[in-house]
């Protein structure tokens, strides 16, 4: 299994359940904070769960990328979608497109920010 292979992955409760299946079928590990009872909770405990186990964040809470507030540096990948339309259909083509990202570009320790414009990334 490579690198980036490893990567695993927490779905945030304002994106589709469908995002774990997605994951999955691309042999990642995955699961929603739905799923773990974690439904509307803060912000923070969000973030030391992502911390204790090592996932990275899929959300469209914009709190997330509030880089004083939750740095990059102390997580395994946070991705930030904010495209136009976020209707489900929608949100799973930009995780279809964003999966052959997740084998070639860093996610560790940094931010993306997922628009219609592309991908900007910090560290």
């Amino acid at each position: 299994m490579s690198a980036t292979r490893a990567i695993r992955f927490k779905i945030d409760e304002n994106c589709p359940a469908e995002f774990v299946e997605l994951l999955r079928a691309a042999a990642y590990d995955a699961d929603h904070v739905l799923d773990e009872h974690l439904g509307g909770s803060a912000d923070p405990e969000i973030a030391a769960v992502l911390r204790r186990e090592r996932r990275a964040l899929l959300t469209l809470d914009l709190d997330f990328a509030d880089v004083r507030r939750f740095p990059p540096s102390e997580h395994a990948g946070l991705i930030v979608l904010r495209p136009e339309r976020q209707h489900r259909s929608r949100l799973v083509q930009i995780l279809r497109q964003l999966l052959p990202q997740f084998q070639t570009e860093q996610l560790d320790q940094r931010l993306w920010i997922v628009d219609e414009s592309g991908i900007r990334v910090r560290k």
